[in-house]
């Protein structure tokens, strides 16, 4: 088989790996050298789905010894097979990189043979690439569960960025649907990584190669199992807060095999998956709290209004809030405010008191925002009642812009819902 029918093959292996994003490095070229990973260094595009295509993606071999009932490349399914050299894999990197196809390398692998043989595998790729070309750009590596610490002190120090993919939200679904994996043989070595990284801060030296600089990441899958939003936005919010996590990735699950284990879906639920990522947002740059996004009696997220507005319309009590008066933090609940539009806020507001026309110039969502908010005390003369049947369904007809204007019409909350083209920029941009 030839380089060419391997890539074919192993491109479309990697497909449901969804972890790329900006470097976050610091890795900047060297006299002689090719690439440069060093922030900037990476540029991106974007599929219709939302995901980026800026990195050569791959999986080193889908040849695995494993039987995920829920993974396309499980041992017991009939698919073609390819292995790539670490040579290849390089010379892929090298040549697409001078013909400006890519900015760097997102590499992958199904296990073969063992842990250890398949990270030996991934280590001398990518010291071809580091140490032979000389190829200082952007290099994602996933770290395979139940490795040794060695060869993971190996790969982090050639690469930028290492993950371990948790996927399954909970040790129960992990039992269920792989069980050839321990939970402890994913979270130790993300434990590890973690370790390392704070350690390698704290002894920076221009003598000593840097650990993993662009931090560590992971990924769940939403819907194989049925642990909701309220479980899987837990979770996250524990590996952001111990093990310093630079990102955690939801990915919809995509039936791509027939199991008893595993639900039948007609659709991957792509709205879910928008949710948590908003979600995540919150979580990072906002100052929420998993617990009062959702809760024991509210455990999943609102399809129709996105996880801020929903808060707001549950906690009326908190609102409206005086623009003027209000700190950054107390900026950043209002739905329609996002980090940038809340620090314009705080900066114009030294100069002059803001009112509705001014929010506008700033950049404010006001179509959501002044529901919520007053100006010098008064509210916007469009909203002529402070209460949660108003506000909720003019932002469902305004943000679906499907229905007239006019307040009270029912909807069905069993609608088919898709992500709209405003939740998709909400994703990438993190304003909400």
């Amino acid at each position: 088989m030839d380089t060419l029918q391997k890539l074919q093959i192993l491109a479309d292996s990697a497909k449901y790996d969804a972890s790329c994003s900006s470097s976050g490095s610091t890795r900047a070229n060297k006299n002689n050298g090719i690439g440069n990973g060093n922030k900037a260094g990476i540029c991106h595009s974007w599929g219709a789905d939302g995901r980026c295509i800026s990195l050569l993606k791959i999986l080193f071999s889908n040849c695995c010894i494993y039987d995920c009932k829920y993974c396309i490349n499980r041992c017991t399914n009939s698919v073609k097979r390819a292995t790539f050299t670490p040579q290849e894999v390089a010379d892929l990197t090298i040549n697409f990189y001078k013909r400006n196809y890519i900015e760097g390398l997102f590499l992958s692998s199904a296990v073969v043979k063992s842990p250890d043989y398949t990270m030996e595998l991934l280590v001398k790729t990518v010291s071809i690439l580091r140490n032979e070309y000389k190829f200082n750009g952007y290099i994602h590596c996933k770290t395979i569960p139940g490795c040794s610490k060695e060869l993971i002190d190996k790969l982090g120090n050639l690469v930028d960025r290492l993950s371990i993919n948790i996927e399954l939200p909970s040790s129960t679904s992990l039992k269920l649907l792989a069980p050839q994996k321990e939970k402890d043989g994913i979270l130790d070595p993300m434990t590890y990584v973690s370790n390392g990284i704070k350690q390698n801060k704290l002894e920076k030296s221009k003598f000593k190669p840097s650990f993993v600089p662009a931090g560590q990441t992971t990924q769940l899958i939403v819907g194989a199992t049925p642990e909701s939003d309220l479980k899987i936005l837990k979770l996250s919010e524990g590996l952001y807060g111990k093990l310093k996590l630079k990102r955690v990735y939801y990915s919809a699950y995509i039936s791509v095999n027939n199991d008893k284990n595993l639900p039948t879906l007609e659709a991957p639920p792509l709205l879910r998956e928008n949710r948590l990522y908003q979600a995540d947002w919150l979580l990072r740059y906002y100052g929420f709290k998993a617990d009062e996004l959702l809760d024991e009696t509210h455990q999943n997220f609102n399809h129709i209004l996105d996880p801020k507005c929903d808060w707001a319309l549950r906690n009326l009590d908190k609102f409206p809030i005086e623009i003027n008066t209000a700190d950054y933090f107390t900026l950043l609940r209002i739905p329609g405010i996002g980090v940038i539009s809340a620090k314009k806020i705080i900066k114009a507001r030294r100069s002059f008191a803001l009112d509705f026309e001014a929010l506008k110039g700033l950049g404010v969502v006001l179509k959501r925002a002044k529901y919520f908010i007053t100006c010098k005390g008064k509210y916007c003369n469009q909203v002529y009642k402070f209460n949660q049947n108003f506000i909720e369904t003019n932002l469902i007809y305004q943000e679906r812009n499907s229905l007239p204007r006019p307040n009270f019409q029912q909807l069905s909350i069993f609608d088919s819902l898709q992500p709209t083209k405003e939740d998709k920029i909400k994703c990438l941009t993190g304003s909400l």
